[in-house]
């Protein structure tokens, strides 16, 4: 499992959370909505820090990572956020390992 944030997603990051500079991102399956990758889940987020962090990712002071209890979400697969420059929507696309 890899994370990547675009640049445009990053800079939604930095001005939805609006907070001083080093801080984490966690990225957390969260059971609700019509998830891509997991029917009756989606991706979500929130600011804190990892208790034990499986996979992480610095950008210019906001890591983004995913605790090791919600691998089992990101199985075999990479993560890219991204930001829609049609709806200005943050979306994640998943790609799978073979």
């Amino acid at each position: 499992m890899t994370i990547k944030i675009d640049q445009n997603a990053f800079k939604w990051f930095e001005q939805e959370f609006d907070t001083p500079k080093p801080f984490h991102i966690r990225l957390y399956p969260q059971y609700a909505g019509f998830g891509d990758k997991n029917k009756g889940y989606s991706l979500a987020f929130s600011l804190e820090a990892p208790a034990i962090a499986a996979e992480q990712q610095e950008i210019d002071g906001i890591t983004f990572f995913v605790e090791s209890n919600d691998t089992w979400f990101f199985d075999e697969t990479d993560v890219e956020l991204k930001l829609s420059d049609i709806s200005g929507e943050l979306f994640a696309n998943y790609i799978e390992h073979n």
